[in-house]
């Protein structure tokens, strides 16, 4: 695949992670390239201006991670490199991948059908209520009415990423929160299925912490926000789908 570049996102002091992804990359023949991905631990001085706190907070219902705005700055820097290059798309991956044995026929089906999406999924932490767009054999490219999340492993075309590179800031929400809001933002946000890849961690995460430690949610009536925002969101997708013609499954 020619026109494909492959971005491996990796803090420099994740060293064992990377060695684990260098390797499964190796044997699946992929030739990638190492994004140095961004500290906000180091440079949270400079990258905490970029989020909208209150709103922030008021969207997730809980306090904000330095961990992942370092994450949501690399995968920008990431889309701004591919907007400046020749390939059509690119490969993101965090470092934190498993691939299947079937990852590569995946790539494969994406090129072949990339006229079909404008963002591919190829894990996911949450991808719910799948509305399949396409059948082909083994594999579906659905779209979904509930939450699609996660950014282990996605597809993303160069077009995209120039626009969407120069609009996602301030940070209101995860970047794979964000990217789920499709009514806003007018992209194919697809997943392809069965997924050939997951996300393995075991409970250690440069984002949230050691099983989630990092993780600190308001009490209940704090949270009343998020809830009305996801309320919002399933029925601001369901009218986009239904516009757009991809409400129902092909």
């Amino acid at each position: 695949m020619p026109s494909i570049e492959t971005y491996l996102i990796n803090l420099d002091r994740s060293k064992d992670r990377f060695i684990g992804m260098d390797s499964q990359l190796k044997k699946l023949g992929l030739s990638y390239k190492r994004f140095p991905a961004i500290d906000a631990s180091v440079r949270w001085d400079e990258l905490a201006p970029a989020v909208d706190f209150a709103a922030f907070e008021r969207n997730v219902g809980r306090s904000v991670m330095k961990g992942e705005i370092g994450c949501y700055h690399s995968h920008l820097a990431v889309w701004h490199k591919l907007s400046e290059g020749p390939s059509d798309y690119a490969l993101v991956l965090e470092d934190d991948v498993v691939f299947h044995t079937n990852f590569i026929a995946a790539l494969d089906y994406a090129a072949t059908h990339q006229d079909k999406w404008d963002f591919l999924k190829l894990n996911k932490i949450r991808a719910k209520q799948p509305i399949s767009q396409q059948v082909d054999g083994d594999w579906s490219i659905n779209a979904y009415i509930g939450p699609a999340t996660g950014f282990g492993a996605y597809l993303i075309k160069r077009s995209l990423a120039k626009r969407l590179a120069a609009q996602l800031l301030p940070i209101l929400r995860p970047i794979d929160h964000e990217m789920d809001r499709i009514f806003v933002h007018d992209f194919r946000h697809f997943g392809l299925e069965p997924f050939p890849s997951h996300v393995e961690d075991q409970g250690q995460s440069t984002i949230t912490g050691d099983q989630f430690s990092g993780v600190k949610k308001f009490v209940w009536y704090k949270r009343l926000p998020v809830y009305f925002g996801r309320w919002k969101n399933l029925f601001s997708k369901l009218i986009y789908f239904w516009k757009n013609g991809q409400l129902f499954k092909k």
